[in-house]
């Protein structure tokens, strides 16, 4: 049986991917933080990635990363006098909100492949 070809092993994937993108988005922020003029970035919301990669076609092949898109962050706290909008404290609270994210749903997706195992020999 291909994983692929259940929807919980493929949504957790792309939820791992699009939190993986959204982790690398926040460390550019940060390696940015006294870059005069820069924006703060975000990713797309995860429902905009699915509805984009639900629309590009035939799925992709399993494990396949797709491209995230970025947008100006549309929450930012404040912007210096340099036109910076890059506040570390906020991007340290979405880089802890996408690494809990992300453990959860590596948990889902073993949790699931463990019942998968279960239901087919019998042994954990």
């Amino acid at each position: 049986m291909k994983l692929d070809s259940l929807s919980l092993f493929r949504l957790a994937s792309e939820r791992m991917q699009w939190l993986s993108a959204r982790q690398k988005v926040i460390s550019e922020n940060i390696a940015n933080a006294d870059t005069p003029g820069y924006r703060a970035r975000d990713v797309t919301s995860f429902d905009g990635y699915l509805s984009a990669v639900a629309h590009d076609g035939p799925a992709a092949p399993f494990g396949t990363a797709l491209p995230v898109a970025t947008q100006d962050a549309p929450d930012t706290w404040t912007t210096t006098l340099s036109g910076n909008t890059v506040v570390l404290e906020q991007q340290t609270v979405k880089a802890g909100e996408s690494a809990a994210q992300y453990a959860l749903a590596a948990n889902l997706y073993k949790q699931a492949n463990m019942m998968l195992t279960l239901a087919a020999t019998g042994k954990e």
